[in-house]
């Protein structure tokens, strides 16, 4: 086997001289060294050895697939040098044109956000840990006090699993994961994608953004999330934003508030985005539900927190007046250069 291999190398190094071009040493590097090459094809031989020679036999093998690709690796950097030889040396090459510009990336428009988010509620002292996208049934609806035969459960439309798990279907399993992992007194975000299978329009998709935030304490009363949202919106927006904060019904809280944004869009005259109302739907809030912290681990008797759910999607649209949620999701480039 010893001939077989030598006689491969001499082969192997004769050939790969003589390449002269590129792509002369991309069709021999995979002829030699390639998943199903000539150098892998040796391997196969090495089944009807005897024991005592297997060692031997691979360690020739390995020897020889390294001095081949430390031979093509030098072959491809000498024929770049005489590429770049041969052009500079073109009576047409010109050295004080400019270069050929290469294409400047951006972040997307929602990392910004969901950065920009976090930043925030980390200088206001909050940590930020991730969790899973799919869920289990319990974490995303019987701990959040949406029992299997709730109401509730007909206001979303759930992407299901063939395991009998789900795609999240809000962030707000991460309440509970959260209690059952700090101790109290603790506040945490969770920002990551949620997925709802809804019917597509220029406020809705079946997969956008959002930011659950939670704090856990002794005493926490609406004033202090009031407070906490007006901070970080007016920090977003860099002024003071008018909202209203009207009651609303979520499960998980008591007393439950939705928060709504003034639509920048429009100026609050009414447009697609608000569906023609002048507000947005930004902010589900409220105090944690007791029976939510039960099912975190904490007594509600000893502790309280509040919780909200901030659409990362419709505070970019906001902030960029952007008329729809689609173009967030869409890959089409001539939006995302805006943000370049």
């Amino acid at each position: 086997m010893s001939h077989e291999i030598d006689a491969l190398k001499s082969q192997a190094l004769a050939e790969l001289s003589g390449s002269l071009n590129m792509d002369a040493l991309r069709d021999l590097e995979i002829r030699y060294l390639g998943k199903k090459g000539l150098v892998a094809g040796l391997m196969a031989h090495m089944r009807d050895l005897p024991n005592e020679q297997k060692p031997a036999f691979g360690q020739q093998v390995n020897d020889l697939k390294n001095l081949l690709q430390d031979k093509v690796a030098a072959l491809r950097e000498d024929l770049k040098s005489v590429t770049l030889l041969e052009e500079v040396n073109d009576p047409w090459f010109d050295p004080s044109l400019p270069g050929t510009p290469e294409p400047r990336g951006a972040l997307h428009p929602l990392t910004a956000m969901a950065e920009e988010v976090e930043g925030i509620f980390r200088r206001m002292g909050f940590i930020v840990p991730d969790y899973p996208e799919a869920e289990s049934e319990f974490f995303n609806f019987e701990a959040l006090n949406i029992p299997g035969d709730h109401p509730a459960r007909d206001m979303q439309d759930t992407f299901w699993l063939k395991d009998g798990n789900l795609l999240r279907t809000h962030t707000s399993p991460g309440q509970v994961r959260a209690m059952r992992e700090f101790a109290p007194p603790f506040k945490a975000i969770f920002p990551g994608k949620v997925y709802r299978y809804e019917a597509l329009d220029a406020s809705h998709e079946h997969t956008f953004h959002q930011v659950e935030g939670l704090l856990i304490d002794r005493e926490v009363s609406v004033g202090n999330l009031i407070h906490s949202m007006r901070v970080l919106l007016s920090e977003i927006f860099r002024r003071d934003v008018k909202i209203r904060l009207r009651p609303g019904y979520f499960p998980f809280v008591e007393p439950g508030f939705e928060l709504d944004f003034e639509c920048s869009v429009c100026g609050g005259t009414g447009c697609s985005v608000c569906k023609y109302s002048g507000w947005v739907e930004l902010l589900p809030c409220g105090l944690v539900h007791p029976n939510v912290l039960r099912a975190g681990g904490l007594d509600p008797a000893e502790w309280s927190g509040w919780a909200f759910g901030l659409g990362l999607s419709r505070l970019v649209m906001m902030k960029y007046r952007i008329d729809d949620i689609r173009h967030l999701m869409g890959g089409d480039l001539r939006f995302l250069r805006q943000f370049a």
